[in-house]
């Protein structure tokens, strides 16, 4: 008897598009504990930025990459128009960020940024997100834009409005749930 395949099942989302037009001092010290290292990652393996990506994204149901294919994958993270930061606390794996260059000198998309779940409430977030801003703006372009939806973290766009991101779209989308 063959097996019935299981319909996934289709959540819809709130997204809020935010910008950042200048430059903005943010105060956020290194938290002491744990240890931390945030290092830029250099032809990642497809494999573990898979794996990244499901430690971060999966309870947020992140979808677009988890669909590709190892090529199609490898094509965007290996690009020269593509940057990735992976956060270590204690020695392991903790988040990471991912920098869209494609649109510079206009701008510099944070594509993907988030803690992997067991890092979640440590305090790392405001001062992880402001490495990745700072980062994006030492690329030197007009501006920073970010995306999130109301199936990421609920402080996520009060986050990003603290640390000087401003609204300036909405929209929806229907994602595949990630069960």
């Amino acid at each position: 008897m063959a097996k019935a395949t299981k319909k996934p099942r289709k959540l819809t989302a709130h997204v809020t598009y935010l910008e950042m037009k200048e430059r903005h001092a943010v105060h956020a010290p290194m938290p002491s504990r744990p240890q931390l290292a945030l290092m830029r990652a250099e032809n990642m393996p497809v494999a573990y930025y898979r794996y990244l990506f499901e430690q971060v994204g999966r309870n947020h149901h992140w979808f677009l990459r988890r669909a590709m294919n190892d090529e199609e994958l490898a094509g965007i993270i290996h690009s020269e128009n593509t940057q990735i930061d992976v956060l270590y606390a204690g020695g392991c794996p903790a988040g990471y960020f991912e920098l869209d260059l494609s649109a510079l000198p206009e701008r510099v998309e944070i594509a993907y940024f988030g803690l992997a779940r067991d890092y979640v409430g440590m305090g790392l977030g405001k001062w992880f997100l402001a490495e990745a801003i700072e980062t994006a703006w030492e690329k030197g372009p007009s501006r920073v834009t970010v995306h999130t939806n109301t199936l990421d973290h609920p402080a996520a766009l009060q986050l990003y409005q603290r640390l000087g991101f401003e609204p300036v779209g909405v929209g929806e989308e229907t994602v595949e749930a990630w069960d």
